[in-house]
Formats: structure tokens, sequence, C-alpha cells
């Protein structure tokens, strides 16, 4: 009894506490969370320290998914972050998992064809160059460079801003370093932030980062283009905007300066060598990592310091000695663009200063530099001196870039205040100089903003403003070369330039053999310009070969031509030294021309100048072996002009020689050049080469030519250039 007393008392004891759980419980229950708005951010792995695994939890962490974070909190949702699965961004669009997607440089198609929508850019993401050590790289459009797979949208940038350099693709980052080590390419490109992850493995100590970045992509969310993605894209915009550079900085630095990655058994080895040194090793290693860290700070220290001093805190642009290094850096790397130097205040700042506040003065100077920064690109550049004084580095338009700067940026300053409902006009006081070809040799920006100020000070003593130039010829010279430059498609596509013939013919028979193609242009501004002019200067801006095309063209058309009238004639062509790149496949184009408008091969002759042989002997050859193959004669042009060398007529495959009779009417005793001029003949012809002579102009040197063997003949004794119409009625060519 006593038992089964004790057992009722302990289940009557239970039976109580949970009543009193039951009755007391719901007061001590956790409180319901209200729904939260989740945001499923899908982001790629491995991308240290943009993307990166935290060790501890394994979640998605870095610089973009801390950005993430906080934009997408201020826009209201809770964002959760998952790494993404699929092999690419397009396919990752495809899947309703995620809601948004990182990173975007621009809105892109899904593998199914979905359009998609980016937010606005996050931050900028510079891309370096990083080579073996102090390795000296070869120009940017001459460069190999090696990328990773999962970067090919950044190689399809490259390419837009470099279209010489060579992109080599890689899967992984370690095959990037051999080929590197190899030679099979100059340097490797690659996020700047992802540099500093990379470069702290042991054994690529070796590996240095230039110091300047080649370009930099945005860094967007994106999802797919539907009212969903609308709405989401238009609140991360929202959170965006209120993203302070500060914040941005922050972020950058802190995952930046962490050690992250993580030795693996080969790193310690190759850092700490022999295992019996393993521990002194090991101790001199880590006062070596700890005063590099030390050294990277300060010196990370030392450049934002830097950045401070090039910059004006007022209106954003450079500093004077932000200024000057930066144009010296332009001059150098842009030898052939003609720029300007401007010098330019307000002749009333202290008035406006006086009357109106410093407060009015300054939002003028910052709309000021704001209105100029607009019209300048990345070859140009802008600082503010002092007070109301700035400096201008321009590259030069012509005319009417100056009038367009003077409706778009200098008349809006001078209505700054009339605009805002003040009666006051800004006078602007400006002088230009035009840099000549000594300030390229030798730059010095204080002495060429000094003569800008003495054209300002002309300006500012007699006038009430506007602004003058320091050296008009110059600048008149260099209106005259933009002329041509900015109008070469224009004067194409009016009928402006016109491709001659002159006529080659055979001094033994009186027959005309042939023509050489030439151009002649009659410039709508400029009237009549010489080839002498022109061609030089579309060669030294990269325009010749819009102009070589159209004359190759026109040619084909002419022969065609003649052909459906029963006349079958061959025609020179000259070839640039400047054509003929790595990236363009000469060769196949003239054969492509002829197959086009149904001519042989025989008909024309391809004319390649004798300098371009000896600048790029390897390169040339390859191209002329190729254009023989398709059956075109090549012929070297302007041979004997000074640059002769009988080691190209040994290694180079041509069919026919310009002999340049300059040889024989420049300075020098006329004998000996008629004694050379004979020998020459006769090698060439022992060579197995024909010979054809250009710049005949009188009947002694035709007649003297024939009796050394050489009967083709080229020049004004003949024929000048004409206009096709005139070369279609020589009685030669009607009945040839």
């Amino acid at each position: 009894m006593k038992k089964e007393l004790f057992f009722k008392r302990i289940l009557a004891i239970i039976l109580c506490a949970l009543l009193v759980f039951a009755v007391f419980l719901p007061a001590y229950a956790a409180p319901e969370t209200p729904d939260e708005e989740i945001l499923t951010v899908g982001v790629p792995k491995n991308r240290c320290p943009i993307f990166y695994s935290d060790p501890e939890t394994d979640e998605p962490v870095g610089i973009g998914v801390d950005l993430m974070r906080g934009v997408a909190m201020d826009a209201g949702y809770l964002p959760h972050f998952e790494f993404i699965e699929e092999e690419t961004l397009k396919d990752a669009l495809d899947n309703d998992e995620y809601d948004v997607l990182l990173p975007f440089g621009s809105a892109i198609e899904s593998t199914s064809g979905q359009k998609s929508i980016v937010t606005e850019n996050l931050i900028q993401t510079p891309f370096t160059l990083v080579t073996e050590g102090s390795h000296e790289m070869p120009p940017l459009n001459e460069l190999k460079v090696g990328m990773l797979h999962s970067l090919s949208g950044a190689a399809d940038t490259v390419h837009s801003l470099y279209p010489g350099i060579e992109i080599k693709m890689y899967e992984t980052m370690p095959e990037c370093v051999k080929a590197l080590r190899a030679g099979e390419v100059d340097a490797l490109l690659h996020n700047s932030y992802v540099w500093s992850y990379v470069l702290q493995k042991p054994s690529y100590a070796d590996l240095a980062v230039q110091p300047s970045a080649m370009f930099s992509m945005d860094f967007r969310a994106g999802t797919t283009d539907t009212e969903k993605g609308r709405e989401i894209i238009e609140r991360l915009n929202g959170g965006i905007a209120g993203l302070s550079d500060t914040h941005r900085q922050a972020v950058i630095l802190d995952h930046t300066s962490r050690r992250l990655y993580k030795y693996d058994i080969f790193d310690y080895l190759y850092q700490y060598g022999a295992m019996i040194v393993l521990i002194v090793l090991l101790f001199v290693a880590l006062i070596v990592i700890a005063m590099q860290r030390f050294s990277d700070f300060r010196k990370e220290q030392e450049e934002k310091m830097q950045q401070m001093l090039d910059h004006d805190p007022l209106t954003g642009v450079l500093s004077m000695s932000g200024f000057r290094k930066r144009v010296e850096e332009l001059i150098r790397e842009n030898p052939d663009t003609l720029y300007l130097l401007s010098f330019v205040n307000i002749k009333n700042f202290k008035y406006i200063n006086d009357s109106l506040g410093m407060d009015e003065g300054d939002a003028l100077l910052k709309f000021w530099a704001s209105k100029t920064k607009e019209t300048l690109s990345d070859k140009e550049a802008m600082c503010r001196i002092v007070a109301d004084r700035f400096a201008i580095l321009r590259r030069s338009g012509g005319d009417e870039l100056l009038q367009r700067d003077d409706e778009n940026v200098v008349n809006s300053v001078r209505n700054y205040f009339i605009d805002r409902g003040k009666e006051n006009r800004v006078q602007i006081c400006g002088g230009v100089y035009v840099l000549t070809p000594e300030d390229y040799k030798n730059v010095d920006v204080d002495h060429m903003l000094d003569l800008a100020r003495v054209a300002e000070k002309r300006v500012r003593e007699t006038k009430s403003d506007g602004y003058e130039f320091y050296n008009p010829e110059q600048w008149e010279k260099g209106k005259r070369i933009a002329n041509v430059v900015n109008h070469l498609h224009t004067a194409i596509s009016a009928g402006d330039i016109k491709v001659w013939y002159q006529p080659q013919v055979d001094y033994q028979t009186g027959k005309i053999t042939g023509a050489e193609a030439l151009c002649r242009w009659n410039h709508a501004n400029l009237s009549w310009i010489q080839p002498s002019e022109f061609i030089p200067t579309l060669e030294e801006s990269g325009l010749i070969y819009d102009l070589d095309c159209f004359v190759w063209e026109r040619v084909c058309e002419d022969l065609r031509r003649w052909k459906e009238q029963g006349v079958e004639r061959s025609v020179s062509v000259n070839v640039s030294r400047n054509d003929i790149r790595k990236d363009r496949d000469i060769p196949k184009q003239f054969y492509d021309l002829i197959q086009k408008y149904h001519l042989n091969a025989s008909q024309l002759r391809i004319e390649i100048t004798e300098t371009a042989f000896a600048n790029n002997p390897e390169f040339l050859i390859q191209t002329t072996e190729k254009l023989r193959e398709y059956g075109f004669q090549v012929e070297m042009d302007d041979f004997g002009s000074g640059y002769s060398s009988l080691h190209m007529l040994k290694e180079v495959p041509m069919d026919r020689i310009k002999l340049d009779l300059r040889f024989l009417t420049d300075a020098g005793d006329p004998e000996k050049g008629r004694i050379i001029i004979g020998y020459m003949i006769r090698m060439i012809h022992s060579l197995g080469m024909s010979i054809i002579t250009e710049g005949v102009e009188t009947k002694e040197q035709a007649d003297f030519l024939l009796g050394e063997g050489s009967a083709e003949m080229q020049g004004y004794y003949f024929y000048r250039p004409m206009p096709v119409e005139d070369f279609e009625k020589l009685e030669d060519f009607i009945n040839g």
C-alpha cells in the first residue's frame, strides 16, 4: 500500500508540473518574428577577396558580399547569400532560386535568351598587369597577356581598348604563372583586388604588379528583366545611392589588408627550405612578413596621402603637382597627338567674392570645373592652380572644338549668375599655348604655362574677356592636320578623294605596260592637298589603312570595267608599312577583292615600300610569301631611296624592284651614281627579278636606263598622274 501511495503522489506531482508548464509556457515562448523580405543573392566562388568562403562558417564573405549586404539592407531587404553552382552567370540567370546575381559589368542575356537588368555601379574594379620581376614590357598594343577563362568578358573589354594585344586564356592561376615564367606571355591581367590575395603565395614572390591600371570594370548586381526584377533593381539602386565612397574604401581595405591566403605544404617547403633550418627560417619569415605588411600599409597610406596632394579638395580636379605629372605622362604616351595648354582665370573674381560671398565664388569654381571635366577625355587633363586660375591640357580639334568648348563651357560659366537670377556676368580670360615638337622632347609644364600666361595677360590688358594664342603659326599648322584627319571619311564619301593613274611604259617599244594608282585630294576647306602632306599625316594618325582600302577597292572596280570593255591592264597599288599588322590578313584581303571583281591576280601588283621591309623584315617576308602564293606580283617600292640592303634582296621573295631615280639626281658625284645604278640593274636581273625605274624626267635619263638594260619606266618625261577619264583616253590604253 505504501508503495502504491508513493507512486500516486509522484504521479500527481508530475501532472501538476505539466499543468503549470502548459499554463505559463505561452508567456515565456519566444516572440513571433515578423515576416522579413528575404533577398537571395547568388555569388561566384573562389574570387578572394571579392567573394570567398568564411573559414569558420563556410558562408560567402568578401568585398562584394559586404557592399551588397549594406545596399540590400538600406533597400529594406534581408540578404541571404549563396554560392552559384552554375558554370556561368548566363546559366545562373535561368535559375529562379536567385533573386539577384553578382557581379555584372553590364546587362547580358541568359543561356535561354532571357534579357537581364542591372543596378547602378557598386564599385569600380581596376584591372592591373603582373610581370615577372622587373621584366620590361613591350608597348601595350604588342603585348601578349595571359588571363583566366572565367574572365572572358574582361578579355572582350581589353580587345576593344587595345586591339593589338594578344590574349591567351588559361583554366587556373598556376597555369597562368607557368606560362608567364616560360615566356609564353609578357604579363598576366586580373582584378587588382584579386592580385592582393594571389600574390600572397610565397612562390609568386618574383611577380610584380605594374603601377598603373589598364582599365576599370563596373561591379553591378543583376537579375532577369521582369516586373519583379525591375522592382528589386529599383530598390537596390536606392541603396546604392546611399553608399558612400568612405564606406566602399573601408570595405576594400578591410579585406585586402587581411592575410587571407592559407599556406599549403608546398608553400611551407618553398618558404622555409630544408627541414634542418626550419625553425630559423620560420622566425625570419615571420619578421619579413610583419615588416612587409607594415611596409605595404605605410605605402598604401602614402599613396592615399599622395592622392590627396595631387587633387584639389574644392573642385576635385588635379592640383598643380598632380597636373605636372599627368601632363608629362600624357605627352610621353601620345607623342603624335597635337596638344594645347590653356591658362584661364576669372577677371572679376575678387568682386564676386566681395559682393556675393565666398560660398557663391566656390560654387562658381566647382561648376566651372564640373562643366570642363565633362568635355575631357582620358587623354586630357585639368587642374586648379590656385584661387580662380585653372590650367587645361586639351587635344587639338581645330576651330570647331574651340567653338564647342566656348558654347558648352565658357558661355555657361559666363552666364552662371545670370541663369540664377543675379545680374553678374562672369568675365573669363584665357591664353592658349600650342605645343611644339621641342615640347615633346623636353617636357616642361611650368614653362609652357608661363607662355600661356603671356597670351592670357594680353587678353586681360586689352579686352573684356576671351582668349589669345601664344603661337598662332603652330595653331594654324595643327588645324590643318586636324582638317586632314577629321575629314578623311567625309571626303571619301563625298568623292573629294580621287584615284588617279600614272602610266608605266616600255621605253623600247613606247607602249604602256601598266599604271600606278595614286591619290589626289580636293579638300572642301583646304583645296588641293599634296600627297606629301596628307599621306604622312594619315600614317601618323593610324588612318592610312582606311584610305588604302578605298584605293584598292576603286582600282578593282576600274579593272573590272576595263576587262568588260575588252582591255585587260595591270595596276600597281601601294601598301603602307602601317597597313601590315598581325591582326590584319592583307594577302587574304587582296584575294577576296579579285574574287569579288572576277579579276586575275596578275592584274593587281602589290607595291610595298622598302622601309617596311627594313622595319619588320620577318613578318613582311611572311606576308609577301603569302601574296605570291595567291598569284600576286609583289614589288619593292622606292628601292635605292636610302634604306637599300643587299641582305633584303637575298631574303625577301620579290617579283619586281621599283628603282628610285633620286639616287641619280640627289647630291653627289653623278658619274658614280650612274655606275652604281648600272650595277644595281644588272644585279637585280641576275637575281631573277624584273625592274622598273620611277622618277624619270628627261630623255637623257631614259636613254641611260635603256642602255643599262632597264626598259620599263615611269615619270614625268612620259606621263604625269592623271584622272581615270584621261587615262582611259590614251591611245596606247585603248589599243593595249
